[in-house]
């Protein structure tokens, strides 16, 4: 059932809303008093104080909401085709709809929610062609660049990404689909990160995170654990065919992986 703007984002979902407060902005330093003086200004030979930090409360929230609403899509308790207005997951979340508003439009850019007018943001509604289109732009991208990196990374340097792959292993096998999709990035992005082309790996990972938001019909997050601990295990037998430098083996292994992920 699809809300408006102001009701509720639905019952029933696992997450849980945030303490309910909102921290004070503090007036920033130099603020003109009634005396025309700027304020905290020394004029009595008194040492100078360091200046307070700049406040960043508010960019935090945008941030900490934008993770939350991400691994919500993720594990499927924000439904694809369902309208969620930010006000209603403001209260969830005990913040106010500003952040919420924020961090829906960073997922908009992202192409996980679309804009509905006057009422939120609806989940964007995947299919199948679309998650096979995104495995085959990731494979053009990632399969040439990881068989170059396996022609000249040393087996040393592979070797310490060793605990990134079998922290997959561990995520996949909790069963939680939102810790596991978090750890494959951070794999992804540290190998692909060897490459040194920051262009390449920013690119890598939105294609790698909107292949991970849910399909429609597919159920809640729409993989089961067995299939997650499949997943991971592709990432230790990848890392073993790149310390070997056995290049036909890292292409059939980046090629399956990216077409078994969804």
């Amino acid at each position: 059932m699809k809300q408006g703007a102001q009701g509720s984002a639905g019952t029933g979902e696992p997450w849980s809303a945030a303490p309910a407060g909102q921290a004070r902005v503090p007036r920033q330093a130099g603020a003109v008093g009634a005396d025309g003086a700027a304020r905290g200004e020394h004029t009595h030979g008194e040492p100078a104080l360091p200046r307070p930090r700049p406040v960043i409360q508010r960019s935090s929230v945008r941030g900490q909401i934008v993770d939350a609403l991400r691994a919500a899509l993720v594990a499927g308790d924000l439904r694809p085709g369902e309208v969620y207005s930010a006000p209603a997951l403001g209260e969830r979340f005990g913040v106010s709809a500003t952040p919420v508003r924020e961090a829906m439009q960073q997922l908009a850019i992202e192409g996980a929610v679309e804009v509905v007018p006057n009422r939120g943001f609806r989940v964007v509604e995947r299919g199948a062609r679309e998650l096979a289109e995104l495995a085959e732009v990731r494979s053009l991208i990632e399969v040439p660049v990881m068989l170059k990196l396996a022609r000249t990374v040393p087996a040393e340097r592979w070797a310490e990404l060793r605990p990134l792959a079998e922290a997959t292993v561990r995520a996949a096998s909790s069963g939680c689909r939102a810790t596991y999709a978090e750890s494959d990035r951070v794999f992804h992005r540290a190998v692909l990160s060897l490459s040194g082309n920051e262009q390449l790996v920013q690119i890598a990972e939105d294609l790698h995170r909107r292949a991970q938001w849910p399909l429609v019909g597919g159920g809640p997050g729409g993989r089961g654990r067995a299939d997650l601990v499949a997943d991971a295990h592709e990432h230790t037998a990848l890392l073993d065919a790149l310390i070997a430098r056995d290049l036909d083996v890292v292409r059939g292994l980046v090629g399956e992986h990216f077409t078994g992920a969804g």
